[in-house]
């Protein structure tokens, strides 16, 4: 277990503990305040790992829920996103996104444990009934790391493709590498 959980906040604490519980390698640090990609620039380290933006979503009915990850120098259009979703959900036989928005502070609360500014697939300890399925961008599948908010925008976890998969296994949500751009 790495020494320095007791300067970090419990969001991040539970991710780290979760990872290690887990016998997953990563590495961590702490920085100010990156509620946005703008912000987190100033602090991220120049570590070799691609850095990550997190978007989460609800369908039109707000009955899904979707966590979609991609490079954080990339920006999406929310139609061209439904249309990709919708269509790689339809293709595997199941429903359609339909239309899509932005997931309330509430939402994010109640499906991932977590606030604005502070989304990462490392939420998805939190939802235990498996309800958000995640959508990553496939330009992210050969990177050799990755790194993503702890679930708290004050720290960041650098983690290897191969562990970041492990993670995703050991969570048990649905995922999809999907092209997104």
């Amino acid at each position: 277990m790495q020494d320095n959980y007791k300067y970090i906040s419990e969001r991040e604490k539970a991710v780290l503990e979760y990872l290690d519980g887990h016998g997953i390698q990563f590495s961590n640090y702490t920085h100010p305040e990156g509620k946005n990609i703008e912000e987190a620039k100033r602090w991220w380290k120049d570590d070799g790992s691609v850095h990550c933006k997190n978007l989460f979503f609800r369908n039109h009915k707000g009955n899904k829920h979707y966590l979609v990850c991609f490079h954080c120098d990339h920006d999406l259009d929310i139609h061209d996103l439904e249309q990709r979703l919708k269509a790689s959900l339809v293709a595997q036989g199941l429903p359609s996104c339909g239309k899509l928005s932005f997931a309330s502070p509430e939402r994010m609360m109640k499906y991932l444990g977590l606030e604005p500014g502070s989304v990462s697939p490392f939420g998805l300890i939190n939802d235990t009934d498996h309800h958000v399925h995640l959508f990553l961008d496939e330009n992210l599948k050969d990177v050799p790391s990755l790194s993503f908010h702890p679930n708290d925008c004050r720290g960041t976890v650098v983690i290897s493709n191969a562990d970041f998969a492990r993670y995703l296994q050991c969570v048990g949500n649905t995922f999809e590498y999907i092209k997104l751009y």
